[in-house]
């Protein structure tokens, strides 16, 4: 069966996108943030959107190949490609999760727009990181299951060949050879079982490794949605200044209007007085 017909996702031992982006730019010697750098930015939100991308089509391969568990072209083969599908990406996990902590620290430095673009990237990252541990879970116990009928099958066919009787006739003869055929065949899937036995306990300690991974980027999502509440009281506290500061200047300039009244009466009143004097002056002198 081809990879591509199973739709095993392309890139398992290739180049590991999560690899790609630096996690040192723009830190300092003590591991500090030492400022927002949008090319480290826009190289992790590319490496984690492509890893993102690359889980969906591992876990659209485990649901594909979970159909097959159990069936007619159920073989090692399959089991094997589960196990490197699970095995690469739990690893892609990790990279993209420790990128995702970088990113959040990037970003403390840009605006709300970019802030806001992390926690879609983490929140797209943490719902596809869900949906293939959910197909993890699933398969591991599918596989589990399968193994355990298989087993007692085979204990029953075995416990059927040591009851047979000593051939005697034709008939029981042919059962003979019918039951070293089968025995050969036993012997060959309890081979299988053994091999199968450890491809899902392998399964199984992966989906031990993305529960903790969830957990992870469960925190990392609560740290952001702060980040986000935090700005937008921010940006309330600003617009609550920038009216008081208006309103006080609406009450200065009301002020300062009121203040130019009076002085411009009393500078009225203050020429008419004088005028007056000056008129009673006047007329004095002349009598």
């Amino acid at each position: 069966m081809s990879r591509e017909g199973l739709g095993l996702p392309r890139g398992i031992g290739q180049r590991d996108y999560g690899a790609m982006s630096s996690t040192t730019a723009g830190t300092t010697s003590d591991g500090n943030f030492g400022g927002f750098s949008p090319t480290e930015f826009i190289s992790l939100s590319e490496s984690i959107a492509a890893n993102t991308i690359f889980v969906k089509q591992s876990w659209q391969f485990l649901e594909k190949a979970n159909r097959t568990i159990g069936t007619a072209k159920d073989n090692q083969s399959l089991r094997d490609k589960i196990n490197d599908i699970q095995t690469g990406t739990n690893q892609r996990i990790a990279t993209t999760t420790k990128d995702l902590q970088r990113l959040t620290v990037v970003v403390r430095g840009g605006d709300k727009q970019q802030k806001l673009q992390v926690e879609k990237l983490t929140s797209d990252f943490k719902q596809v990181v869900q949906f293939y541990s959910k197909s993890q879970q699933s398969i591991a116990a599918k596989m589990k299951q399968v193994f355990l009928v298989n087993a007692s099958q085979a204990d029953d066919l075995l416990a059927a060949e040591g009851s047979a009787g000593i051939p005697g006739t034709a008939e029981q003869q042919q059962e003979l050879q019918k039951q070293k055929q089968l025995q050969q065949s036993l012997q060959f899937e309890q081979d299988m079982l053994l091999e199968r036995e450890q491809r899902f306990r392998e399964i199984e300690a992966n989906v031990l490794d993305v529960n903790h991974i969830m957990r992870e980027l469960s925190n990392l999502t609560s740290q952001q949605s702060e980040v986000i509440d935090t700005i937008e009281n921010s940006i309330g506290r600003t617009v609550d200044n920038v009216e008081s500061g208006a309103e006080e200047l609406v009450k200065a300039a009301e002020y300062q209007n009121r203040y130019r009244r009076k002085v411009l009466i009393l500078l009225i009143v203050a020429v008419i007085l004088g005028l007056v004097v000056t008129g009673i002056i006047v007329s004095k002198l002349k009598s």
